[in-house]
């Protein structure tokens, strides 16, 4: 980019050469004294100023409380470039740019003579007039090509803005089957008695390739051929960068690879045949993790499993899972489960994902004690990163005990789920949505009923503030049972509220639908119709810690919502969160504010957010 006009007082030299020779030389190294950082002239504004000051290199070491002079002088070199860059980036060309380290300016302080004492460092900025663009041009484009909204006359001249019409011009290309387009020209000008900057870039578009032989470095478990597959590169297909970019986001997600690259061949073969070449780094084949969340009334929860991930080299991931649930808990005794889980990527199609899937269960709950098993087949299908969908088929049996004496269920089910997951971040979401839905149509065998049991779980987030320190955060969760009786429905199928999961502040699945009421076998059942309404609002104290006041809702029924008083509760409470860099941790304490079914304090540990 060419620019006329004041500038930089001095062209700055290798950062790394400043460092090298200044550590080399002897003296004190006092702490500094002051530094000063101005954003001076008419065209300043609050900003800009930001801006440039997060831009600063020596900013940042102050704030680490640096105090070498040798750091000091390097980082004051480094900052003609980094806030020059940031002004471009602003659309400001005609900056004037000063730091004087003891009255002097760093720029021009020989490296040889670097001093060996920093008392006090005064940065000035005139950013100067902000440019408009003038001329903008790309050529040729590519159909449906969409260049950024601010490219374009008259526009604040962002040099951000050139790079990404660029980008996005080449990227068209790309997608459009031309993998070797390039920039032929470029002609970016900074007029500065009209305070424009033009922009002229003309293309290379080269021909329209297709999709060639490809090759694959670095497995050492994984078989080549399952690699190619999981891929999904189609041979002979026209080349697209979309299609590119799912192939490594394939393979990445089964998890056996470490590192994932993929490379075009410089040059085409067999005419216009563009080879692909994949580089692999494989994971450790073995992993287990463990995990621990205690409630006060619930008790005390343990989930663990171990995983293979590459069990006969062929990508297949078979994972064990176990969990004790509820152990010292007061209102019912301990769960137990174990899991088995064997998924093998790129089955039918290279985004779907078969799997087998057997698991058993000890239920030990309030009314109830139960048996279960459960063993199934499904297929989950990637739409795309956050688009998923699940078909299955899978057969279940439970036996148990309750008041009225003895049970067993038996049924065939076939469950049809989506998940649209648009959350930044899965353990602490600041941003965006989440939709879990599943509707599982069920055939009983025998004395157990027939119907579809809906399920939707939906949250949203929402951030705001400086640095959006505020999230507001909201969940709903719905349930329905349709076409089977109360009585005639697997247990585990049933809806029940209350605990961590649902109504915090209320004791795990309290709140239920009473059978033969006031007789003395009465008891508790879940319900046929579930509705769980929670809000969160999230404050970042520091970048570690945060704080959270929350409110949760619960309402259980037969056949519908009565809309009676007792059909539902709630609770309400605060959380102290604590970021660990792989989410954070939570303690909640919360306590009823409606309903009858909990009384006093409950507390809950964990991590990641609640929802």
């Amino acid at each position: 980019m060419r620019r006329s006009g004041p500038g930089r007082r001095k062209t700055v030299p290798a950062i790394a050469l400043a460092a090298v020779l200044a550590t080399a030389l002897p003296g004190p190294s006092p702490a500094l004294d002051a530094l000063d950082f101005q954003v001076v002239g008419q065209d300043k504004d609050a900003a800009l100023t930001k801006t440039l000051r997060s831009a600063s290199l020596l900013l940042t070491q102050q704030a680490d409380g640096a105090t070498d002079p040798a750091d000091l002088f390097a980082a004051a070199r480094a900052d003609y470039a980094r806030i020059l860059g940031a002004l471009y980036a602003e659309g400001h060309y005609g900056a004037t740019i000063s730091i004087r380290i003891d009255g002097r300016e760093a720029a021009n302080i020989p490296a040889l003579n670097a001093p060996s004492r920093v008392g006090r460092i005064t940065v000035t900025v005139d950013p100067g007039p902000q440019f408009a663009f003038g001329t903008t041009r790309i050529a040729p484009l590519a159909p449906e090509t969409d260049l950024p909204e601010g490219f374009a006359p008259r526009e604040p001249a962002r040099s951000t803005l050139v790079t990404e019409a660029a980008d996005a011009a080449t990227l068209a290309w790309r997608e459009a089957g031309h993998a070797k387009v390039a920039i032929a020209a470029e002609n970016v000008v900074a007029d500065h008695a009209r305070n424009t900057l033009s922009a002229d870039i003309r293309l290379a578009p080269g021909p329209a390739l297709r999709f060639g032989p490809v090759t694959v470095e670095g497995e050492e478990r994984m078989r080549e051929r399952r690699i190619v597959k999981i891929a999904g590169l189609k041979y002979g297909e026209r080349f697209s960068q979309t299609e590119l970019d799912r192939a490594a986001q394939r393979l990445r997600r089964t998890g056996i690879f470490r590192s994932v690259t993929l490379t075009e061949a410089e040059s085409p073969v067999s005419g216009d045949l563009l080879p692909i070449g994949i580089t692999v780094i494989e994971e450790k084949t073995r992993r287990y993790s463990i995990g621990a969340e205690i409630s006060s009334i619930d008790g005390l929860s343990l989930t663990g499993y171990w995983l293979h991930r590459n069990l006969t080299g062929g990508g297949e991931r078979l994972k064990i899972e176990g969990s004790a649930t509820n152990i010292g808990s007061g209102e019912s005794g301990v769960d137990y489960a174990i899991g088995i889980t064997l998924d093998r990527p790129a089955t039918i199609t290279a985004d779907t994902t078969a799997s087998l899937t057997l698991g058993l269960a000890h239920l030990d709950e309030t009314d109830y004690t139960a048996n279960v098993a459960e063993f199934g087949l499904s297929f989950t299908h990637h739409f795309s990163d956050q688009l998923t969908g699940k078909i299955g088929i899978n057969y279940e049996y439970a036996e148990g005990t309750d008041p009225t004496g003895d049970f067993r269920y038996r049924s065939l089910s076939l469950p049809l789920g989506v998940t649209w997951d648009r959350r930044d971040k899965t353990t602490d979401a600041r941003k965006g949505f989440y939709i879990d839905a599943e509707a599982k149509p069920f055939s009983g065998i025998g004395t157990t009923g027939s119907g579809v049991r809906l399920r939707f779980d939906g949250r949203a987030y929402r951030s705001f503030g400086e640095n959006d320190r505020v999230t507001l955060a909201g969940r709903v969760q719905l349930g329905a049972i349709l076409g089977s009786e109360l009585m005639e429905t697997p247990r585990d199928d049933l809806f029940f509220s209350g605990g961590g999961g649902t109504v915090r502040g209320q004791p795990y699945r309290s709140l239920g639908v009473t059978v033969n009421p006031g007789q003395p076998d009465e008891f508790t059942l879940g319900g046929t119709h579930m509705a769980v309404v929670s809000a969160e609002v999230r404050t970042r104290i520091t970048e570690r810690i945060g704080v959270v006041g929350f409110v949760d809702a619960g309402q259980i029924g037969v056949d519908g919502f009565s809309g009676d008083d007792d059909d539902w509760h709630a609770g309400a409470g605060l959380g102290l969160r604590y970021e660990t860099g792989f989410g954070p941790i939570r303690l909640d304490v919360a306590a009823p504010v409606h309903g009858d079914t909990g009384d006093g304090v409950q507390i809950y540990i964990g991590l990641g957010q609640s929802f």
